[in-house]
């Protein structure tokens, strides 16, 4: 069966009735599959094609000047620099991180500066645009989803007002020749975050683990949003709602580049991932961890943190 699909309108423009049933097929969509597709979103067409464009300009910019803006988790990320956990081959991958802009009230330590490429001057303002419309989308999805876990809908609203989401701007160059034997463009894993909002990519291979043990594809229109559930929300629910394993596998036909832009949804570093009251059932799967080190520990398995 296909990933299902949700119209963000039915909760946003729609009755009562409507709002349930989005929150109902929200839910059963990740439990299920931990995958589902939003249409009729709150990003508009014109940012989505300038992002698109705008990020192949920065990704064809030569390595030398690219390289000039690795700054850590903000920034580019040179190719071959991130691996899944537990793989020892790197993804063969590039990749552009902007995050929550420094504000009073966030630690500076969570939130550096974003770093912007002059070479190509519409990036900052395309993809700080495309950062908040996307923010804000995942905050409506929890909206929904909170009441389907015993919540109040303004349950996560605090905790991720300063979370520290990041938005990725990814690139996957045609596959090199010289590659490592079994590399591929992003190797089997699970977000680390809530939830994954994922601009549809320029380009297939995005494959998730079905709960029969296949391997799906997830392809869907360029306009629209793909989103998967994570491993804080997989430890905040104490696997009601597993995260999902998910891969970029490499090109079939033309050896060509995939752009794709994830937009990953994070707590704030203090939030406990301490499991729900209302889904600790049997007991709590996973020991009390807050999401700074959660995320602290996974960076530093995939390679992105010492």
């Amino acid at each position: 069966m296909p990933v299902p699909t949700l119209s963000l309108k039915d909760f946003t423009h729609g009755t009562q009735a409507q709002r349930d049933a989005f929150s109902g097929a929200l839910m059963s969509g990740l439990q299920d599959y931990g995958f589902f597709i939003l249409t009729d979103h709150n990003v508009s067409t014109d940012l989505l094609d300038a992002a698109y464009a705008q990020s192949a300009e920065v990704f064809d910019l030569p390595y030398v000047d690219k390289r000039h803006y690795a700054a850590g988790l903000r920034g580019y990320t040179p190719f071959g620099t991130e691996h899944a956990k537990d793989s020892g081959l790197p993804d063969l991958k590039e990749f552009w991180q902007i995050g929550r802009e420094p504000a009073p009230g966030l630690p500076p330590a969570d939130f550096p500066p974003n770093v912007w490429p002059k070479q190509v001057p519409a990036f900052e303002q395309t993809f700080s645009g495309l950062f908040t419309a996307l923010d804000e989308t995942g905050r409506l999805l929890l909206t929904a989803l909170a009441p389907k876990l015993g919540l109040k809908a303004d349950y996560f609203d605090d905790k991720v007002a300063g979370g520290t989401s990041i938005l990725r701007v990814l690139h996957y160059p045609p596959v090199p020749a010289d590659a490592p034997e079994g590399a591929v463009r992003s190797a089997a894993h699970e977000d680390i975050n809530f939830i994954t909002i994922l601009v549809a990519a320029k380009g297939a291979g995005l494959q998730l683990l079905d709960r029969d043990g296949t391997w799906l594809p997830v392809e869907t229109e360029p306009r629209n949003l793909i989103v998967d559930s994570g491993d804080m929300l997989q430890r905040l629910t104490n696997g009601v709602i597993p995260s999902t394993t998910h891969r970029v596998v490499n090109p079939q036909g033309p050896n060509v580049s995939r752009y794709s832009m994830p937009f990953f949804m994070h707590p704030a570093s203090d939030v406990s991932l301490k499991c729900l009251p209302t889904c600790e059932g049997a007991g709590a799967k996973w020991p009390e961890i807050t999401a700074g080190e959660f995320l602290a520990e996974r960076l530093r398995e995939i390679g992105l943190a010492k």
